[in-house]
């Protein structure tokens, strides 16, 4: 068919096929009609196009139709199945491969495992207003200091309102600032600058009494029919014999009578501290209420104080006398009597896994756990502190305070010591984690009670034992007891026996060499005296000095938290004789390991360890108390410490001490290290 055009009009043909003409479906030629001429040349360049259009590929922005028509086929087909499987195949290998590390995985360390504890005093750490006290603005002008020692959690002793009594223990108010310390302002400023500083707060939790100025307490006396029975109280009068035998922590009867009332209330410490009768749900509730309260604001933890003490025998029988041939009226001291009625009894527990469970329902955020450790002097009967583990099933504190190491100073000895550390490890549940304390506001400071020449070498021990780390302000630079006149006696239990006084402990935090050692720069007034070395022993100085207390105890926590077989490895004993304590942390699959050498005897000693086959043959020392021994080499058959010297030896192995030596060895959570993708596991 053809177009013929003429004036203003089209009329149609007839056309000429194409000989050549293939279409896009791949139709057959079409072939000419009989009689049809072509020009051979003509031929062949029509069917050269055909060709090329047949052959045609993909190209940018093609129709539809055509990518269609391509994409079908199986050189495009096939290659594009073979990439979708294959990133199947890795996603699912991917996430397979996270699974088995997440299970296979060790629980990353919490918090308050990663660091030392801190206790700070606050009548005694920094005065920011120069009354000669202590107080919470204070302790937010040295939050800097606990950075410099790489210090992330802090205990803060209390600062409720109070008569002070006893120095806080005595409390008047569970919700309120002392104005002593501050104002709740204050308090909420110093949390959310150690939140910010990233340090986690822990306060002192005082469930077993009140002061007896508590509005509780007042009404109580006073028998309103809610409060009548928040106290333990008994039938008895001013001049008649007490209820029982019962004697206070202070001394003396713990019974006292109470006019008001006309009854005697029971005091296991001051007669100004009454305890609390935790047989009445309705103050077991108030106690909860308490701990909601101060979790709200935001603190990280508690410090459960004098637990052991919570409940008592509600049949208030006599408690049997140490010594049956005493006098009944002689008997004055708690250590005249067995306790059996007055402290760890039956329901104890319970309560402290009612608030184990408050705190876990703030812990579910993400870095917000809540940290709970219990305070109890068990001294022999350690069976009883283990408890406060809790069972396998129900947890109680997360660990219970370790008082045993303040035994050191008793029996320097590398013996004793080992004696000391293995009576924890030993009665330790199973996957439990440890703690040391060496000092505490009830305690004299080690450098005092030891001697000088054995803080850094037990700063050493405290910081390379696994678990966790216990300081009390001014150990990190060895600071030592004052001495304490009796018109200067402060403390309560010293007013009662001067012997008991626990004053010697508790003085002005040494910052500096200025005026009252930098505690107060306002005036020249403190609430106890400062020891008269403050010049030499203080924070300032001891930046400056590379070998000084401050630097040793700052570059052993360092390397604590950043060696895996010190913060979370295998622990070894492998010596000890009447001079020296040895052990080993290792870590299955990790070639570097540790070995302390330390030195609690009299004199200077050669230590032998050559049938330690698992230690190499020579040993350099990373780090010793006394710093001139710092890089030396030496023999395993000679090593060599003075009195008071400890070494920190790293060597490197791919031979384990624990494998061979089960007995000798203890770890909280078995973990190996896979060197090939940097990470611990299950093992």
């Amino acid at each position: 068919m053809s177009f013929k055009k003429g004036a203003g009009n089209m009329e149609l043909g007839e056309c000429t096929r194409n000989p050549g003409f293939q279409d896009a479906e791949g139709a057959d030629t079409i072939t000419a009609a009989p009689g049809d001429t072509d020009d051979s040349t003509a031929v062949k360049l029509e069917q050269e196009a055909a060709e090329e259009y047949t052959q045609i590929k993909p190209y940018a922005g093609m129709p539809k139709e055509v990518l269609l028509l391509y994409s079908s086929q199986a050189r495009y087909r096939v290659p594009r199945e073979i990439l979708f499987w294959l990133a199947v195949a890795c996603t699912l290998a991917l996430v397979a491969l996270t699974i088995t590390v997440i299970a296979l995985s060790p629980r990353c360390l919490s918090w308050w495992q990663v660091s030392p504890v801190y206790q700070v005093y606050p009548r005694s750490f920094k005065d920011s207003d120069g009354d000669g006290v202590g107080d919470l603005k204070g302790i937010m002008e040295q939050l800097d200091h606990f950075q410099y020692l790489n210090i992330k959690s802090v205990w803060i002793s209390p600062f409720y309102r109070s008569p002070m009594r006893d120095f806080g223990y005595d409390v008047e108010d569970f919700r309120a600032i002392d104005p002593l310390f501050g104002t709740m302002y204050d308090f909420e400023e110093l949390l959310a600058e150690m939140h910010n500083k990233g340090l986690k707060m822990i306060m002192d939790f005082i469930p077993n009494h009140t002061s007896d100025r508590h509005r509780w307490f007042n009404l109580s006396r006073t028998r309103d029919p809610h409060y009548k029975d928040y106290y333990v109280w008994t039938d008895c009068d001013a001049t008649a014999p007490k209820p029982n035998n019962w004697v206070s922590v202070f001394g003396n009867s713990s019974w006292t009578y109470d006019e008001v009332r006309g009854q005697c209330y029971l005091h296991q410490f001051l007669k100004e501290q009454p305890d609390l009768n935790f047989r009445n749900p309705d103050v077991r509730k108030e106690m909860i209420d308490i701990i909601h309260f101060w979790l709200r604001k935001g603190v990280d933890g508690f410090r459960m104080d004098a637990v052991k003490h919570i409940l008592e025998a509600a049949h208030l029988r006599d408690e049997p006398q140490v010594d049956p041939n005493k006098p009944p009226e002689s008997v004055t001291s708690e250590w005249d009597l067995h306790h059996d009625y007055t402290t760890s009894q039956l329901g104890l527990h319970d309560l402290l896994r009612e608030w184990r469970a408050v705190l876990d329902t703030y812990s579910r955020e993400p870095g917000r756990y809540r940290f709970m450790v219990t305070e109890s002097y068990d001294y022999h009967e350690v069976d009883k502190t283990m408890m406060y583990y809790g069972t396998p099933l129900v947890k109680e504190s997360d660990f219970p305070f370790n008082f045993y190491l303040l035994d050191l100073p008793q029996n320097t000895s590398g013996l004793w010591v080992q004696h000391l550390v293995h009576l924890w490890m030993a009665n330790m549940p199973r996957g439990q984690w440890a703690n040391w304390v060496v000092g505490n506001h009830d305690r004299s400071r080690i450098a005092s009670s030891a001697g000088q020449t054995y803080v850094r070498v037990i700063n050493m021990l405290l910081l390379t034992l696994p678990g966790t780390p216990t300081t009390y302000y001014g150990e990190e630079i060895g600071m030592e007891n004052i001495n304490v006149t009796d018109s200067q006696i402060q403390d309560p239990a010293g007013k009662y026996n001067s012997s008991a006084s626990r004053d010697p402990e508790r003085s002005p935090m040494q910052w500096s060499s200025d005026m009252n050692a930098g505690f107060n720069n306002k005036t020249n007034i403190t609430w106890l005296p400062v020891h008269p070395d403050y010049r030499s022993v203080n924070v300032e100085v001891q930046k400056k000095d590379e070998d000084s207390v401050l630097a040793q105890y700052r570059f052993l926590n360092t390397l604590r938290q950043s060696e895996l077989p010190l913060h979370r490895g295998w622990f070894c004993y492998v010596h000890a004789d009447a001079s020296v304590f040895a052990y080993l942390r290792e870590l299955n699959g990790l070639n570097r390991a540790f070995l302390m050498v330390l030195n609690f005897g009299k004199e200077s000693v050669t230590t032998d360890l050559s049938s330690v086959s698992e230690l190499p043959e020579q040993l350099k020392v990373l780090m010793s108390t006394n710093k001139a021994s710092d890089g030396k080499v030496l023999q395993k058959s000679r090593i060599v410490t003075e009195a008071g010297e400890g070494l920190v030896i790293q060597y490197s192995t791919h031979t384990r001490f624990n494998t061979n030596h089960p007995e000798q060895c203890y770890v909280s959570e078995k973990a190996c290290y896979l060197g090939a993708m940097d990470i611990l596991y299950k093992c």
